[in-house]
């Protein structure tokens, strides 16, 4: 009998969420986002649960994204609904996880992208490792970055004290990995664990409680972050509203080696998805709540999926894995906005 997707369970007064499909490193398909959402439900009500907690069974890592070949499957066919249902559950389950009214705590010992982002990033406490890292690249599959993060990103408090929009916005557009120091800057992780001693930390927040467990647990991290270590060159040219912005700024920088960089990085990249990845996040920086910057990411990739590039990127990161893309247009300054920025609220 094969296992459960997400094992679920509770011990002492803590619900605990194990993602259990290490073999495709826990993308996550529609029979985990449905486990993950009935437990949430049913803890959210139990007075005897006083917090969640989400682990990965995987020693690889968190958890690497989303099922998108499925979803690009049935598009081939011609059925956009299979993806418009995937998505819709999936966004309801992150909103679910960002208003959730108990303590919810992810720990990160490994590599955490796409819908494992949000499956953790929405949670009240994000727990990281040295081994952790973390990524958004969605604009090489011809999508953009979804599960409410280009909400929560351009929100969340950064180390800082702020929010820093810019930042998030480089980030989502180019794919940029991020190591444990940067995630801690940019607020996308809230603690740090060093590895040996995650599975102590774990026991001991499941028996007694989460404060008691990071005052033994949780250190200072040291390493230093290329995203604060270049927070002002990052600003100057992703602190724009259109990609054209941004891409005028990137010719007029003095720091050629980041310039560079972002080029690297979107070398592979959809130009389409880089143009719609600059207007979503612009617009999700400026609205009150992550439904609302949900909508927008589901508004999006809806018109996104139905273009020939949503299939050509996932076909050259994930299925042929030969990572030669051909995308019509083949540069953003071909690319019409007004098609993304129209579905935007």
């Amino acid at each position: 009998m094969t296992a459960p997707e997400v094992l679920t369970s509770t011990r002492s007064s803590t619900g605990i969420l194990e993602l259990n499909r290490p073999k495709a490193l826990n993308a996550l398909d529609p029979e985990m986002i449905a486990i993950i959402t009935a437990a949430l439900e049913e803890w959210r009500d139990d007075p005897e649960i006083h917090r969640v907690v989400v682990v990965s069974n995987s020693e690889k890592g968190f958890c690497a994204g989303g099922d998108i070949k499925v979803v690009r499957e049935r598009a081939l066919e011609g059925d956009h609904e299979f993806g418009d249902q995937f998505l819709q559950a999936e966004y309801t389950m992150n909103a679910m996880i960002a208003n959730y009214s108990k303590p919810y705590v992810a720990i990160i010992d490994g590599v955490v992208m796409g819908g494992g982002l949000g499956v953790s990033a929405h949670g009240s406490h994000r727990v990281i490792s040295e081994k952790a890292f973390a990524a958004m690249p969605e604009t090489a599959i011809g999508f953009i970055p979804d599960v409410g993060l280009s909400w929560m990103s351009t929100h969340v408090e950064s180390a800082e004290g702020i929010p820093l929009p810019a930042v998030a916005k480089f980030v989502g557009i180019t794919g940029y990995r991020m190591q444990p120091a940067d995630m801690l800057y940019s607020g996308l992780a809230t603690h740090f664990v060093p590895s040996e001693k995650i599975g102590d930390f774990t026991d001991m927040l499941i028996a007694e409680s989460i404060d008691e467990a990071l005052e033994k647990f949780a250190e200072e991290f040291t390493e230093e972050s290329f995203l604060n270590q270049h927070r002002t060159v990052i600003e100057k040219c992703f602190g724009h509203d259109s990609w054209a912005e941004i891409e005028a700024a990137l010719g007029q920088c003095e720091d050629p080696e980041f310039v560079d960089l972002v080029w690297d990085l979107l070398s592979s990249a959809n130009p389409a998805s880089v143009v719609a990845t600059t207007e979503l996040y612009t617009a999700n920086a400026e609205i009150d709540s992550v439904e609302k910057g949900l909508n927008n990411e589901y508004a999006v990739g809806s018109v996104l999926r139905r273009q020939p590039n949503f299939p050509e990127g996932v076909r050259a990161v994930l299925v042929d894995k030969d990572r030669q893309p051909k995308f019509d247009p083949a540069k953003p300054a071909d690319v019409d906005p007004i098609q993304y920025r129209s579905v935007l609220s």
